[in-house]
């Protein structure tokens, strides 16, 4: 599943490292819009408006994801990573970024 989010996946987190962010909140929209059924931009959505300070709307978009796939393990890790007071390990733009390292 992530393979064919790959360039979306990357793309992002280039844009939310470059705090870009309305280019990336644009470029999310559009892929919720044309996969409204799959879990990824929603999770990468959750990653964008955390690093904007939005957590309770970042929580949602995790939650959605996880709805969405139970089986895709970055956002079951991401709202355990935000969910935290203390972050216990980093967040997950793939599924594997979700060990310990």
């Amino acid at each position: 599943m992530e393979d064919d989010f790959m360039p979306t996946i990357k793309q992002a987190k280039e844009l939310i490292v470059d705090k870009k962010y309305k280019e990336c909140e644009a470029l999310l929209c559009t892929s919720m819009f044309e996969h409204p059924h799959d879990a990824i931009p929603h999770n990468l959505m959750g990653l964008l408006l955390e690093s904007e300070d939005r957590h309770a709307e970042a929580m949602k978009h995790f939650r959605a994801a996880y709805a969405l796939d139970p089986t895709y393990a970055p956002p079951s890790w991401n709202l355990e990573c935000f969910g935290c007071f203390a972050m216990q390990h980093r967040c997950a733009y793939f599924e594997s970024d979700c060990q310990f390292h």
